[in-house]
């Protein structure tokens, strides 16, 4: 199974309604198993470093299949893979991608999100996340 076009809407709508309440212009990308692009929004006002930073948290979640922060353990300065972020064309080890599993447990997609504070993006994703979940239960 993959992620739906539905769901990746979904997920999209859920980010932004959120970043709009905290009043914050981001970017929110949604990729299918593959790592491949199925949906992207742009707010108005989010800068455009934010659109490959948004690619790269999703990216690393569905490659590791966990929350794109969770990566930074193993390749920090001193951690046994020092330099991973550096692999799969880029990596972005911090808070702001999170992997989307289906009903099997079987990872399906990933969001990422980008536009703010690690903190702040983290909390949009969290709400997209969210829009996933009551989806899916």
């Amino acid at each position: 199974m993959s992620i739906t076009s539905c769901q990746a809407q979904t997920i999209i709508d859920g980010a932004e309604e959120k970043a709009r309440d905290i009043g914050l212009p981001v970017v929110i990308v949604v990729l299918d198993a593959g790592a491949h692009l199925k949906a992207v929004r742009r707010m108005d006002g989010a800068v455009l470093a934010a659109i490959d930073i948004a690619v790269r948290k999703a990216t690393t979640a569905v490659l590791f299949q966990a929350n794109s922060e969770a990566v930074w353990e193993f390749c920090k300065p001193g951690a046994p893979a020092h330099g991973l972020e550096l692999s799969n064309s880029g990596l972005a080890p911090f808070g702001g991608g999170i992997p989307l599993k289906g009903a099997n447990g079987i990872v399906i997609g990933a969001l990422g999100v980008s536009g703010g504070t690690v903190e702040q993006d983290v909390e949009v994703a969290q709400a997209a996340f969210s829009a996933f979940q009551a989806l899916t239960h």
